[in-house]
């Protein structure tokens, strides 16, 4: 009988076929462990991949119900309503300057006045003239009358008188040449002192006193331009102009705002005075006039501003903030803030817009809370933390 031989020690003496098995095997229940681990930890929820597991931090808004005007905002330009360039209608030398640079002035106050010396003369030279021809013609005069006597009592010719009648109508063309000579000086003289010929603001002095003027100088002594009351040219898109149209046939005045450049500043309030007859084919705008009080002078001429002009109010309507407003395939949606904080998707229909606020007239309720931002977080059903509830947690 044979008696199976011991299985030796030696790691050489084990046959091939057993170690390969052994290896397969380890294979094997090495990837079933591995299997099982990623079942487990695919079973579990990842905080972070779920929107609804960790609340959002988000800013809210509650709508509010009530009335929302509706303007048109443009770029506009302030202009005076008219500009004088201040000349002088004489040559002479300016004697001095009476105005501030920046003053206001009235009609009529003295801006600077020329040196009258000259003028003065020329009226002296006038008025010697005119009464040197004064004393001839009275003397012409007092001789046609002799003449006349004379004629009938046929002392002289009729010739003769003829003559002196002609002299004496010389003489009175002369006299009314010399008073125009006269009144010519007089004006010269006048026009030695420059007044204001308007009311408004005076710019800068462009000549010192010292220099001669000319009345063919193109600069002039300075510029003025009224500011009370003043105007605000501006445009609005052609597509509004109907908007307009419709307001301005109602009767009354539209009433325009001037804000400056990042509309935080109120600068007056007017009222629209006149609209262009025709769309700017360059810009696709019309050009609108309005006029302002401008009682605290708050605006300059050629000062850039943006005209807000009241063309509607949305009566009884919802409003929200603007930055609520989302767009999607169906249109334009909020996220609605529900009672156990978390959000609803909600669909409006927007009325209208004026900056920072938006009219709904259909999907919203006034007194519902809606988010403001942090809204691309956000997915119907995740949960939100509102400002004051996560400044209490930190």
């Amino acid at each position: 009988m044979n008696t199976p031989e011991p299985l030796s020690s030696d790691p050489g003496s084990v046959p091939p076929a057993f170690l390969h098995g052994w290896r397969l095997w380890a294979i094997v229940g090495g990837a079933s462990l591995l299997g099982l681990f990623l079942f487990v930890r695919s079973g579990k929820k990842d905080p972070a991949a779920n929107p609804g597991a960790r609340p959002v931090p988000v800013a809210v808004a509650v709508a509010r119900k009530g009335d929302m005007a509706v303007h048109l905002t443009g770029l506009g330009t302030v202009t005076a309503l008219n500009s004088v360039t201040v000349k002088s209608r004489v040559d002479g030398q300016l004697l001095r300057v009476a105005f501030t640079e920046g003053q206001m002035v009235r009609a009529g106050d003295l801006l600077a006045e020329i040196d009258p010396r000259p003028f003065q003369v020329q009226l002296m030279q006038a008025e010697g003239q005119l009464a040197k021809d004064q004393a001839a013609y009275q003397n012409a005069a007092a001789d046609l009358k002799r003449l006349e006597g004379l004629v009938q009592q046929g002392i002289i010719s009729r010739q003769q008188l003829d003559t002196q009648i002609s002299s004496v109508a010389q003489f009175q063309a002369a006299l009314r040449s010399d008073q125009a000579q006269v009144e010519s000086a007089k004006l010269n003289l006048a026009y030695s002192r420059i007044t204001a010929p308007i009311s408004g603001r005076v710019g800068l002095r462009l000549v010192d006193a010292g220099n001669m003027v000319r009345a063919t100088d193109a600069s002039g002594l300075a510029t003025l331009a009224p500011i009370q009351p003043i105007n605000v040219l501006f445009a609005v898109p052609a597509d509004d102009i109907q908007k307009v149209m419709n307001q301005n046939a109602k009767g009354g005045k539209l009433p325009v705002e001037a804000w400056d450049r990042d509309l935080k500043n109120r600068l007056g309030a007017g009222a629209l005075a006149a609209i262009d007859n025709q769309v700017d084919p360059a810009t696709g705008t019309v050009r609108m006039k309005a006029l302002f009080a401008n009682d605290d002078r708050a605006l300059f001429p050629n000062q850039f501003v943006n005209a807000r002009l009241l063309v509607d109010t949305l009566r009884g309507v919802v409003i929200i903030p603007t930055a609520a407003i989302q767009r999607g395939p169906q249109g334009a949606f909020v996220y609605v803030v529900k009672p156990d904080s978390t959000v609803e998707l909600r669909t409006i229909e927007v009325q209208g817009t004026d900056g920072d606020d938006t009219a709904v007239n259909k999907g919203l309720a006034g007194g519902e809370t809606i988010v403001t931002d942090g809204l691309e977080k956000l997915r119907p059903g995740s949960k939100v933390v509102l400002p004051k509830a996560a400044g209490a947690k930190g």
